[in-house]
């Protein structure tokens, strides 16, 4: 290139290439708007690229193209560097279509299908070293969706082996590694192979299979695998970036593609990065979305930083409220059970933290709407903790916690268990009895007509009809009196029940009254 030479051309600062003014300018708009108006023979010219794609061996193979007169040896690992070259230097053969670098590298793509996989990767990796340059190529697109198109195949386990001549459209085999690949998984083999690409090309890959319309769940495997792999050994700036554009990118999927367990994977990650607020809104979002997959172990994460109580309950308030704003669907009802069962367990488990405060907890009790729960009997247990360990709660406090409990789904056996707590509030322990007395009335039969029916049905025959009274109808009648006498029994157990209910509010009643003088115990 130095013969003639009487232009220097300091590429980047990497090196200085001495070449033909007029060779480039034949070749290039940009050298020739730049010495076109050039007169004589002027000398020591010198032009500096400060951000020349590809550097020098981008400026290198642009150099060869043109003294070479318009021809070069295209490939997948070339393509890329010498469309950035030539649209740099505005290489569009100054209305000559062969001598056009650009139109070249951009026909050289009708062949594209016809590309190994290890040759679309190579033109990828050349992509992702040239951005931001070639990011919003159309060359880029156009792998891309070649790429994609290859991983969506449903014929092929990979493209490691030899494809039918049925498929929509032909490649070579890369015998050089069909060793390594043949035994892959049909939808996971090159979860391995994309590794390589950093944030923003993983960004514009899931994108498009997004709007190709491939399978979400295996996208959400990549992401997750993409992600768990990258952070391995990065810097936490890094780390950070990748964990905040993975979940940018699950937004974009279908909730029911998602993993619970691999989102909660994830959650732990972010909480040591600090992302920021709008990320991690979102990832808690979709955690909330599949809420019903969890397990208890999952909601046990600990309290923020510097906070007294052992889990992060504002968490567990947060997924829920996702959660709910879920409804509508056809299945919700019963994943609404099994939230409601998760959540009940966690109740069981938070209650012993004596440094929970009772608004808290009582929060987490009103979070579901009363349908929600068949029984309230876990929820019992759980307060029934929390009380003892709050044992200083003022008469008030016991009251607004105790205020969600629906006695009426409460079983028999809590029931008689609540009338004689004496760490529930007085209020709560009456209607326990209260509703007790209301049970046992409401599962008797009423017997008393029917034996009046069955009177006047006797009383109707004759004498001699009742000397022959058949031997079912004396056992009717002997049954109805016994289920009559065993109301009246009864009933009087009910009596009994309101004297005590009236002996035990007289005794806190005359409890409280002896303690006016000592003040209460609030928290």
């Amino acid at each position: 290139m130095e013969g003639c030479c009487d232009l220097e051309v300091d590429v980047n600062g990497e090196e200085v290439f001495m070449v033909h003014k007029k060779i480039l300018m034949s070749f290039s708009s940009l050298f020739s708007k730049l010495f076109g108006n050039l007169k004589g023979t002027a000398r020591n010219l010198k032009v500096v690229f400060n951000e020349f794609p590809g550097g020098a061996k981008g400026f290198e193979l642009m150099a060869r193209f043109c003294y070479d007169n318009g021809r070069t040896m295209i490939t997948p690992s070339n393509m890329f560097l010498l469309n950035c070259a030539a649209h740099f230097l505005e290489m569009d053969g100054n209305g000559s279509s062969r001598h056009s670098l650009i139109d070249q590298t951009e026909k050289s793509l009708k062949g594209i299908n016809f590309w190994t996989w290890s040759e679309l990767l190579e033109a990828l990796k050349q992509c992702q070293n040239l951005l931001p340059a070639t990011k919003s190529s159309v060359m880029l697109q156009c792998i891309l969706d070649c790429l994609i198109e290859r991983i969506a195949l449903p014929s092929i386990a990979s493209p490691y082996t030899c494809s039918s001549d049925s498929s929509s459209f032909q490649f070579s085999c890369d015998t050089s590694i069909d060793s390594l690949k043949s035994s892959s998984s049909q939808l996971t083999w090159w979860f391995e192979d994309l590794l390589f690409l950093n944030v923003d090309l993983i960004d514009k890959l899931i994108k498009t299979m997004v709007s190709l319309k491939v399978n979400h769940a295996t996208i959400y495997k990549f992401l997750f695998y993409y992600h768990k792999s990258r952070c391995i050994g990065a810097a936490t700036a890094e780390k950070r970036k990748i964990t905040e554009v993975v979940i940018s990118l699950l937004s974009l999927l279908d909730r029911s593609s998602l993993s619970c367990k691999g989102l909660f994977e994830i959650y732990r990650v972010a909480l040591g990065l600090r992302i920021s607020k709008f990320y991690k809104n979102n990832l808690e979002s979709l955690m909330g979305s599949q809420l019903d997959q969890a397990t208890i172990d999952y909601l046990l994460a600990p309290s923020p930083h510097k906070r007294a109580y052992f889990y992060d309950v504002n968490l567990v308030l947060r997924l829920v409220q996702a959660f709910l704003l879920e409804g509508g669907s056809l299945s919700f009802t019963s994943r609404l059970k099994k939230v409601t069962k998760l959540l009940d367990s966690y109740l069981v488990e938070v209650a012993p933290d004596s440094h929970l405060k009772p608004s808290k907890f009582t929060a987490l009790v009103l979070l579901l709407p009363d349908y929600a729960r068949a029984s309230y009997d876990r929820v019992y247990r759980a307060m029934d903790l929390f009380l003892e360990v709050h044992a200083g709660l003022c008469e008030e406090e016991k009251r607004s916690v105790c205020c969600a409990l629906n006695h009426e789904k409460l079983s028999e056996e809590v029931l008689k268990d609540l009338s004689r707590n004496s760490k529930f509030p007085s209020q709560t322990v009456q209607m326990a009895l209260i509703t007790q007395q209301s049970m046992i009335k409401c599962s008797l039969p009423d017997t008393h007509h029917l034996l009046t029916f069955c009177d006047s049905l006797f009383c109707s025959n004759t004498k001699e009809n009742l000397g022959k009274e058949d031997s079912e109808t004396k056992k009717l009648r002997a049954d109805l009196q016994g289920m009559h006498w065993k109301m009246m029994g009864l009933e009087k157990v009910c009596g009994t029940m309101q004297t005590e209910m009236a002996n035990i509010m007289r005794s806190r009643l005359s409890i409280l009254g002896n303690a006016r003088s000592v003040p209460k115990l609030c928290s």
